[in-house]
């Protein structure tokens, strides 16, 4: 037997009420429809479920044996009901934030506080994805919005949100020749050692190897990192040197490690990044706090360059 929960339902209001007009008031559904889905269900089990006459109407004992059944039956449904609109609720409120370090600068709590005064309902979570993947996720969809560096491969595919713009730097072991100095020219870098980004990083290896201002001449690679902490090793341990943005000085700075800024070279542009395809409004709201964020920051640090969105 297939027998509809809405069958079920009928049933059950009629039980409790043992009055077939005042089981349809309930149901909101006519008293002569009520009345032909009960005869069809009776039909359907081969059996009479209430006895009926001019004066009351009660149960038979078929009845009887179906009426805890039934209202388990009900009870499991509405709570499968409840459950799967609890699931759909966080899954529409769900938001995974991708990232390949810590962005620093005041940015997560700035963006969150941000999206819950639009979204109250949100619920991000970081995702911390290694330093192979540029997008931070987003290329296989791991992550629904990401903090990435720019230029980022395939960038036609991404909306992004520039949410700082800052000169780089250039991170020395101890003892290097040109540590102290106020300001170095890349020119005086080119046969470094540089430490790189992995092969799969693509455009963005390129990009912090400053291939751009190397006038075609090829990097000396002295070694590939994969992380802030393997990065910070690196440069201690005399592997090579790195380029860096101002704001993530702090994660390699340290030890020994100094920085000193880098003159020739364009600045870097850290950016909150989605999938141009995903229309959500979550995601939409998180990159309207990113742009607010940023603007905020923007005004904070004076008359630089506005932040873009791309």
């Amino acid at each position: 037997m297939d027998v509809h929960g809405r069958d079920l339902r009928y049933f059950t209001a009629v039980a409790d009420e043992l009055n077939f007009t005042r089981a349809a008031e309930r149901l909101y559904v006519s008293q002569p429809t009520l009345s032909k889905q009960i005869r069809a269900l009776e039909r359907q089990l081969g059996a009479e479920l209430f006895v009926r006459d001019r004066r009351a109407v009660r149960l038979t004992a078929v009845g009887e044996a179906l009426l805890p059944h039934a209202r388990a039956l009900l009870a499991a449904w509405d709570g499968a009901e409840e459950d799967v609109r609890r699931a759909r609720a966080a899954e529409r409120s769900a938001l995974v934030v991708g990232m390949s370090t810590s962005p620093g600068r005041g940015l997560l709590p700035a963006l969150r506080s941000r999206l819950l005064a639009r979204r109250p309902d949100a619920r991000p979570t970081l995702h911390q994805v290694g330093w192979a993947d540029p997008s931070a996720g987003l290329a296989d969809g791991s992550s629904d919005v990401a903090f990435v560096w720019l230029p980022l491969p395939d960038g036609e595919r991404y909306r992004t949100v520039v949410v700082a713009e800052e000169p780089r730097l250039v991170a020395l072991p101890p003892g290097h020749r040109l540590a102290g100095r106020a300001v170095v020219d890349f020119a005086e870098l080119l046969d470094e050692p540089f430490l790189a980004l992995p092969a799969g990083a693509g455009a963005l290896r390129d990009y912090w190897l400053a291939l751009d201002a190397r006038g075609g001449r090829e990097p000396r690679i002295g070694g590939v990192v994969g992380s802030a902490e393997e990065t910070h090793e690196a440069v201690a341990n005399g592997q090579g040197v790195v380029l860096l943005a101002v704001g993530n000085a702090p994660l390699i700075v340290r030890d020994e490690v100094t920085a000193v800024p880098v003159r020739g070279v364009s600045p870097s542009r850290l950016a909150v990044a989605a999938r141009r395809d995903d229309a959500r409004p979550l995601v939409r709201a998180y990159l309207a706090a990113a742009s607010a964020a940023a603007g905020s920051m923007a005004e904070a640090t004076g008359p630089e360059r506005p932040p873009t969105a791309e």
